[in-house]
């Protein structure tokens, strides 16, 4: 009988529980072996649930059982969890968590730490929810060699923004609802702000390029600058505006990760994820284009993610080598922002196409103008410098840049 330690138990930890013991027998068989929930660790009572007396208040209660072999992390944040999760690894016990910032931060330490005491430092959960992406990129496309993944990777936003265009709501008003709904926090700025996306696609950075890529290395900007009108005028023009995580290998050896809204194609399916769910969207040399699509959050199916991992575990004997990255002395082999090019969407003061074309270059046949503004695609990748020189030149003319946005094809 091989026992098993829940630390955290909020939404997450109290999912682990309920839906291991609302399918123990189908865990059991899969898992090939008898497990046992053996400890709760909290700061709260659970008098009134059926796991209450299972609830302990010192992490060195966990560690001392030799028969505890797996423990799944859902406290969030990295302290006391990173202390936490080294111990349990340095005992010897494999660790499942669903803490993308502690993953995002202090990811290569835990691997080496697994490594080193011949376990796992497991993390399906921690990106997508439910959707199974760190084993399909460790596993199923490991004989590739990434060139990009890109994703919706925050169903918060995902969702604000899908209400923008469908139901035309502005920012504040999509964001009220959110939170009514549970799907915000009270306090929204991780999500809003892209840092929860941002330590997402570190995540996702570190595994395909093998070096740890911290959140302080990559860009990111969020979605409270939005406009309502814009949501509308790429609609038009067959673009959705969403919040993208990506990363991309360059010509010269380096990464660059990014977070921010961009206007997808409407080709591309990412354009077409909507609501809460996410999706994670990879190019490899060999599998060519994949896509991974579900609910990215939320009790259940985070849940799920995490016990898929343990019952992994149990299933293991020994380290995976496939699934880590290597520690980086320094973000060396990852591009400044400035070198990011793309085509671009734009609304100006200007409703003159030829003006715009002039400053521009290659601008597409499809245009909205009225009487104070026009909305074009350029069709010419440009990089930070070139928008910075293109606003400059259309200033002197007099003519303003209201919004600007990267285009995703």
């Amino acid at each position: 009988m091989e026992k098993f330690a829940v630390l955290g138990c909020g939404v997450v930890g109290s999912g682990v529980v309920e839906l291991f013991e609302k399918n123990k027998a189908l865990i059991e068989k899969r898992c090939g072996k008898s497990l046992e929930m053996g400890y709760i660790l909290d700061l709260r009572d659970f008098p009134d649930r059926p796991y209450g007396n299972k609830v302990v208040k010192s992490i060195d209660t966990i560690l001392a059982d030799k028969d505890v072999t797996v423990v799944a992390e859902c406290m969030g944040g990295v302290e006391p969890a990173f202390t936490f999760v080294k111990a349990c690894l340095e005992a010897g016990k494999s660790v499942s968590t669903s803490n993308k910032e502690l993953v995002a931060k202090k990811g290569d330490i835990l691997l080496q730490t697994a490594k080193d005491h011949n376990v796992n430092f497991f993390f399906e959960a921690s990106v997508g929810g439910a959707i199974p992406i760190i084993r399909p990129m460790h596993k199923c496309l490991a004989a590739n060699t990434f060139s990009a993944v890109a994703g919706i990777l925050n169903g918060t936003t995902n969702f604000i923004l899908n209400k923008m265009i469908c139901d035309s709501m502005d920012f504040e008003t999509a964001l009220k609802l959110a939170q009514e709904l549970g799907y915000a926090e009270k306090d929204p700025t991780a999500d809003v702000e892209g840092h929860d996306a941002c330590r997402k696609i570190c995540i996702l950075s570190s595994l395909a390029f093998g070096k740890h890529v911290y959140p302080e290395s990559v860009f990111t900007k969020g979605i409270r600058e939005v406009e309502l009108k814009d949501t509308k005028y790429c609609e038009q023009l067959g673009y959705a505006i969403k919040l993208i995580a990506q990363v991309k290998a360059l010509d010269n050896g380096k990464i660059l990760p990014t977070v921010m809204p961009m206007a997808v194609k409407n080709t591309n399916l990412l354009s077409q994820v909507n609501d809460v769910f996410n999706a994670v969207m990879t190019d490899t040399d060999g599998a060519d284009r994949s896509m991974f699509y579900g609910r990215g959050a939320g009790k259940f199916p985070t849940a799920s993610a995490v016990l898929g991992d343990m019952i992994e575990q149990v299933q293991l004997d020994g380290t995976i080598s496939a699934q880590t990255w290597e520690s980086a002395d320094n973000a060396d082999f990852i591009e400044d922002f400035a070198a990011f090019s793309a085509c671009r969407y734009f609304r100006t003061t200007s409703a003159d196409v030829a003006l715009l074309t002039e400053v521009f270059g290659d601008v597409a046949e499809r245009t909205i103008s009225d009487d104070e503004e026009t909305v074009c695609i350029v069709n010419v990748e440009m990089n930070a410098a070139q928008v910075d020189a293109a606003v400059k030149a259309l200033s002197q003319k007099g003519v303003q840049v209201l919004a600007q946005y990267p285009i995703l094809v």
